[in-house]
């Protein structure tokens, strides 16, 4: 039987990792996939928030147990977050992202929960983990290069002459495809295990490998890359324009269902010792507390989104179809490695970096460099203000409780 004052010290937990549910879903996760098909004109502002929230809850469900468990376990060592630790953890991240949402500025949620869940793990008594210290800083340093890099390239391809748009635009839907085929999704595989359409479909067919390489997941690749590329070519064919611009719903889409298998941990993650971990006075299986958490980025997407994915469409670039492609591809490369990884990633560093590349290929027309720069200033500000008021903020309610 539980006691009532650890139930309710519980439920002040769950309404926290809510409220910061709500608060990446009106921002990151709910903002940053579909900016740049906003920008392009693709689709409305309200379609593209109502539609995002539905993907990103579905990417909560299906992929968002690995980044959940390594938020909940491996950023600290030594020590359990205890439910005190995570309401304030939770509670000053929340509230530093929903000032960066309803002030405009996209505040990177990773590096705020990151650096609160840090801040009060220390302040527990727990040791940095820097092994996961040195992956997570050389995702986020490696993204801004590795995304804008890959964005400028894919622009230029698409604005280079001598390679028709009809060809060049396929040949990355079937680079995408083979992306799709190889994602984990728990459903797939057993359980506590994720699993790729490819690798499920290949482990039906008969097991031939040649240097360790199996031949039935190469062939299941190519094939989803093949149908999907001349799909596109029929369609581009028959309307260039229509095609192009169903090509970028559907990478807005992919962004926004990684979007939720991502961000998602940054909500729920420190619940985990609370509600299934040894000695946990509460056991919950994980994938409930991942619908509760997908429901909270779904209401967020739903009531706030709308705001912030006007300012990143409109304030950052404006962007056609072809660099909003461009800045859509690689941001759909880099969340699901963080996925798999199980890093937690900032969807603002990433998107804000692709259409810089993006817009960088077109002359650097329409990138406002003044935005840009406050922006760094507070990806930067937010890590380290979030680790040092989780520290104070957990320091002074254990000296009054």
């Amino acid at each position: 039987m539980v006691a009532a004052g650890t139930l309710a010290t519980l439920l002040v937990a769950a309404l926290a990792s809510l409220f910061m549910a709500w608060a990446i879903g009106a921002g990151s996760s709910g903002s940053t996939p579909f900016a740049p098909a906003v920008g392009a004109n693709a689709i409305s502002v309200m379609r593209a928030g109502l539609i995002v929230g539905v993907l990103g809850f579905l990417g909560a469900v299906l992929q968002g147990a690995n980044v959940t468990e390594a938020v909940g376990n491996d950023l600290v060592v030594g020590v359990s977050i205890t439910a005190t630790a995570a309401i304030v953890g939770l509670i000053t991240a929340a509230v530093l992202v929903a000032i960066g949402v309803f002030a405009g500025y996209p505040i990177a949620t990773a590096f705020t929960v990151t650096g609160a869940v840090v801040g009060v793990g220390l302040a527990l008594g727990g040791d940095p983990a820097w092994g996961k210290y040195r992956e997570i800083v050389a995702l986020w340093v490696a993204t801004p290069f590795v995304g804008g890099s890959i964005a400028y390239a894919t622009a230029r391809l698409l604005r280079a002459e001598r390679v028709p748009e009809r060809v060049a635009v396929p040949t990355l839907a079937g680079l995408v495809a083979a992306l799709v085929a190889n994602i984990g999704f728990t459903v797939l595989g057993p359980p506590g295990v994720q699993r790729s359409l490819a690798g499920a479909v290949a482990a039906a067919l008969p097991a031939v490998g040649i240097a360790g390489v199996d031949l039935g997941w190469v062939a299941v690749t190519v094939a989803f890359s093949v149908i999907v590329a001349l799909a596109l070519f029929r369609d581009m064919t028959i309307d260039e324009a229509r095609g192009q611009r169903r090509f970028l719903l559907v990478l807005g889409g992919l962004v926004a269902f990684s979007a939720g298998g991502s961000q998602v941990g940054l909500a729920i993650g420190p619940l985990v010792p609370l509600l299934g971990g040894e000695g946990a006075d509460v056991q919950i299986p994980l994938i409930a507390v991942l619908v509760g958490g997908g429901l909270g980025l779904l209401a967020g997407s739903w009531t706030g989104a709308p705001r912030m994915i006007k300012a990143l469409a409109q304030d950052y670039s404006s962007l056609g179809p072809r660099r909003s492609i461009a800045a859509l591809i690689p941001s759909f490369a880099i969340a699901q490695t963080a996925v798999a990884f199980g890093i937690p990633v900032s969807f603002n560093e990433i998107i804000v970096s692709a259409i810089i590349g993006s817009g960088y290929a077109a002359g650097g027309a329409g990138v406002s460099t003044r935005k840009m720069a406050y922006t760094v200033l507070a990806w930067i500000g937010s890590l380290a203000l979030a680790l040092g008021l989780g520290y104070g903020a957990f320091v002074a309610v254990g000296a009054v409780v």
